[in-house]
């Protein structure tokens, strides 16, 4: 059984021959890079160049490049504010001109799929829930308003985008990563506010992420990213929605703890996900696509039309020139300057948080 479905996480700067006949092997429909994989912009474009090279169809090659403290090329390039600091302080243009940089940014570097914007509003700013500073707000019309024209605007430079934790993670008090949290929210209420976002720009989002979070009055078994009702009978039939449903990490605890590697994956496609992500523990992959081949072809059929319906719109990345990639990240910095004043700014720290792997 292959990856064609799969979104893999890679080791380091480049990859391993090791990597090479796996990917070959398995021809996953995508990849996704963290901070570990990331040097200088010429490193990351000779990668994305490489992975590139690997498949017979063009690969999504992901990545979370939010804003803040989760904006990975933080290190070595300008770095924007988050998205809490963009809703308080920005006009919608300003907003529009983050979008746009961020599109073309990723897109010189060779990525051509960001899984932002956020779209979970923010009910418990003071929660150790993982999403701190990442969300537009705690008023459904304000992230509509924001995170849209950041993603409209994005999209406009030939990035994908994702919006996320579906249906919400703005209601979770503890951090997926660690521990599995649950909501216990009816979805008559999750209508009236979380919901909001998706529904006005699900014409808009190439993918949507579902979230690590347990809603016991919507499936009193599985989380949302393994829940069929939520997945299938929510997002698919009740929203209608047509484009990719991806999972967050499925190597976070509040997964690999409770349902284990192989079966993980098999559960969120039987649930109506199109790509499961496996960010870190790719010792794994091999065997666990095994479980795969249990699922019924017409699922796995779906999954690979809408796969790639998605992949016509990757464009072919532009050419690469540090004169272009300074001159995006002097636009990010003028920004920048703007949103939080030139006292504030300090370009040898570009971001004030440690670097963080979400």
């Amino acid at each position: 059984m292959n990856a064609s479905c799969l979104i893999v996480g890679l080791e380091g700067l480049e990859l391993t021959p090791e990597e090479i006949a796996l990917f070959r092997d398995l021809q996953p429909a995508g990849y996704i890079l963290f901070s570990r994989n990331l040097k200088s912009p010429s490193q990351i474009r000779n990668l994305t160049d490489s992975l590139r090279d690997l498949t017979l169809t063009p690969p999504f090659i992901s990545i979370d490049q939010e804003g803040g403290r989760v904006w990975r090329t933080k290190e070595f390039s300008a770095a924007p504010p988050n998205a809490t600091t963009f809703s308080a302080n920005a006009s919608m243009n300003q907003v529009a001109r983050f979008g746009a940089l961020t599109g073309q940014l990723l897109e010189l570097l060779g990525i051509n799929f960001n899984f932002a914007p956020v779209l979970d509003l923010d009910h418990f700013p003071d929660q150790n829930n993982g999403l701190s500073g990442r969300c537009w707000g705690n008023d459904s019309q304000k992230v509509i308003d924001y995170a849209g024209t950041f993603n409209r605007w994005m999209r406009k430079q030939g990035v994908l985008s994702c919006g996320k934790h579906f249906p919400t993670n703005g209601l979770a008090l503890s951090d997926p990563h660690h521990e599995l949290p649950v909501a216990d929210i009816s979805l008559k209420d999750l209508l009236k506010e979380d919901l909001l976002p998706y529904t006005a720009l699900m014409p808009e989002l190439d993918a949507i992420m579902a979230c690590h979070l347990n809603f016991p009055q919507l499936d009193a078994e599985f989380p949302a990213s393994l829940s069929h009702p939520i997945l299938t009978r929510l997002l698919r039939d009740q929203f209608g929605y047509e484009g990719l449903i991806v999972t967050d990490d499925l190597d976070m605890a509040a997964i690999v703890n409770h349902y284990g590697r192989g079966n993980d994956l098999r559960l969120a496609m039987e649930a109506g996900a199109d790509i499961p992500i496996v960010c870190h523990k790719m010792s794994t992959i091999k065997e666990a696509c095994k479980s795969l081949s249990s699922l019924p072809y017409r699922r796995v059929d779906e999954s690979l039309r809408r796969i790639e319906t998605a992949k016509l719109r990757i464009p072919t990345p532009p050419h690469f020139s540090i004169e272009n990639w300074e001159k995006i990240n002097r636009m990010t910095t003028e920004l920048t300057h703007e949103i939080i004043g030139q006292d504030r700014f300090d370009p040898a720290r570009p971001s004030q948080s440690p670097v963080e792997d979400y």
